[in-house]
């Protein structure tokens, strides 16, 4: 039930500060919602990973259907050398799941120390 939460939350909260804030901002929100929700590292970051992997692959297809293919079809010709309009969503859904991963496990780590501090008081 953790998990869920900690995946719907990074979801919505990286949807909202993505409408006001830069891209990076996926990072902010996956390491809050980490310290106010503690999961172990492995498990925070599958779950910051996932929800922002998921997350921008609906918002990349979402633009993608709206201007007809043409935007991804040209950026994955420039940057990838191939006419793949899935593989450029794809590709740029793994860069920032991967920022919002390891946002997400930074946090855990931080957390991590405290925890063990009370285990063994």
């Amino acid at each position: 039930m953790k998990s869920t939460s900690h995946f719907l939350l990074i979801l919505l909260l990286a949807f909202v500060a993505g409408l006001v804030l830069p891209w990076w901002s996926v990072a902010l929100v996956a390491f809050l919602v980490t310290l106010v929700l503690p999961l172990s590292p492995g498990k925070s970051f599958f779950g910051a990973f996932l929800s922002v992997f998921v997350l921008w692959m609906l918002l990349a297809f979402y633009a993608d259907v709206r201007n007809d293919h043409l935007l991804a079809n040209r950026m994955s010709e420039m940057i990838l050398q191939v006419k793949s309009a899935p593989l450029i969503g794809v590709v740029s859904s793994v860069l920032g799941a991967l920022v919002a991963g390891f946002a997400a496990s930074t946090a855990a780590f931080l957390r991590a120390p405290k925890a063990a501090a009370k285990a063994t008081a």
